[in-house]
């Protein structure tokens, strides 16, 4: 009963799942705000489970295929906080364009599952079952709006580039199984660490697609081909949904596979994560430049943020991997933010997804360029705002394994990458806006929390050491 008990969180949001799921099938179209209440419902209760679960210690469950420890537990919950807000804000999208509601909720919960379940994964099956149930409702949701060919468009290469990657992941976890003879991460790793010469080379070999799997659930390049056509593509509370808890969950993934169970692999991982840092890095922030639609530009930035996250892992430090969840959760928030502004703006039914639409934005709803601004100086890493010390953060556990030169390289490529962020505050300040001056609409509770989201991000940048004391803690 003890495994039931630390496995409650994950237990609970099942079953709720599946009440919500029998819940919109049989209430009229009329009442399905009951859909939305009981999903919030659901997702604070588990966010009240895992808090009341936290704890400085470390368990392992189900016969070595579950673990609870300070940072799955740490990552759960911010999984869970992001997931409520991106459903605060996707609530009067879906009403005003007919896109199913209950079937977005329900989907957006089971993948919310499949991130639990990722960031508590102790073995390679419970890992690659995570996963799916973590991607899988994903694809529909790029989907749900149906009349839409680009929406069809973007859910197809999703799905089909996903199944490859998951594919190169599961063959890569199989190479390992096969010259380990286990599952289990704590034995695949005691089994590495006496492994004969002749298992390395398979145990490499494996690693290079595990690492590629890693690196498609993450967006980093050369893995990133989906990431701007399912930004763009997607309906906006989808992209919104996309950007934020998955990449959270798929850092936890990365951690599980290579830091707990291939630790003596590290130089090998280090320098393939190296090389994906760089060219993520790199090929993120110079593509973003000539963007002209604001959310392919934020796909684009997002490919160079896990570039940066990717810093602080290869550092190969409890440092380092504090640092990169660290910034991994604030550009969720960040990334959380900057795709709520673009629903607030919706208008008419005309998608506000070029960085023109933002012209003016400061005349019309002053305080509503005020919170993009935080949001886009957040992510160019401007102080005192949270991007910077997540920055500065990754830089700092590279300078101390003496990798200056690669600290250097991404502290140029930041400073590049602030032109497309602060292009986005020219046009909102600088601009006049096209035709009449119209106050932006919006939904009381989607712009209070718009409100609290930038708010945190500048909170998060004045008072970071309760974060980055928590991440901290996670590894040590």
């Amino acid at each position: 009963m003890a495994d039931f008990y630390f496995a409650f969180p994950e237990i609970f949001l099942l079953g709720m799942t599946c009440v919500v799921l029998l819940v919109d099938l049989l209430v009229p179209q009329r009442k399905q705000w009951l859909t939305y209440c009981l999903t919030q419902f659901t997702l604070i209760i588990t966010i009240l489970c895992v808090i009341a679960l936290s704890g400085n210690y470390k368990v392992i469950l189900f016969h070595g295929e579950y673990i609870l420890d300070p940072m799955g537990c740490l990552l759960q919950l911010f999984i869970l906080a992001i997931s409520v807000f991106a459903f605060v804000y996707a609530r009067q999208y879906l009403v005003e364009h007919d896109i199913p509601r209950g079937e977005y909720y329900i989907l957006g919960l089971f993948s919310v599952l499949g991130m639990l379940v990722l960031v508590t994964a102790h073995s390679f099956l419970t890992i690659f079952l995570g996963l799916e149930l973590l991607s899988l409702p994903l694809y529909a949701m790029v989907a749900l709006q149906r009349n839409l060919a680009i929406c069809a468009e973007a859910s197809m290469k999703y799905f089909v580039m996903g199944a490859i990657a998951s594919a190169m992941l599961l063959y890569g976890l199989s190479m390992v199984y096969g010259a380990v003879q286990s599952l289990n991460i704590t034995v695949v790793a005691r089994a590495m660490s006496v492994s004969p010469l002749d298992q390395q080379l398979i145990l490499v070999f494996g690693l290079v697609f595990i690492i590629a799997g890693i690196a498609f659930k993450l967006g980093a390049a050369p893995f990133h081909m989906w990431v701007p056509d399912v930004y763009q593509g997607a309906p906006t509370p989808v992209t919104l949904f996309v950007g934020g808890a998955p990449k959270i969950a798929a850092l936890g993934m990365a951690i599980r596979l290579l830091v707990d169970a291939m630790p003596h692999l590290v130089v090998q991982w280090h320098e393939i994560l190296v090389i994906i840092a760089i060219l993520s890095i790199t090929l993120g922030n110079i593509v973003a430049i000539v963007q002209s639609n604001l959310k392919r530009m934020l796909a684009y930035s997002a490919i160079a943020h896990v570039g940066y996250m990717l810093l602080g892992l290869l550092a190969a430090t409890p440092e380092g991997y504090s640092a990169a969840v660290f910034y991994m959760i604030n550009y969720a928030v960040m990334s959380l933010g900057a795709f709520a502004i673009l629903l607030l703006l919706n208008r008419s039914g005309i998608e506000a997804e070029y960085i023109n639409d933002l012209r003016g934005l400061n005349a019309r709803d002053p305080w509503l360029a005020f919170m993009m601004l935080i949001i886009m100086f957040s992510m160019a890493g401007i102080p005192p705002l949270v991007g910077f010390f997540a920055k500065l953060g990754v830089l700092e556990a590279l300078i101390s394994v003496h990798m200056v030169w690669l600290a250097t390289l991404a502290l140029v490529f930041a400073i590049i990458g602030a032109y497309y962020y602060l292009n986005v505050v020219k046009v909102m300040y600088f601009e006049e806006p096209e035709g009449e001056v119209t106050p932006v609409t919006g939904a009381m509770d989607l712009r209070v929390a718009v409100t609290v989201n930038g708010l945190v991000v500048l909170l998060l940048g004045m008072f970071p050491s309760g974060l980055i004391e928590m991440c901290r803690a996670a590894f040590s």
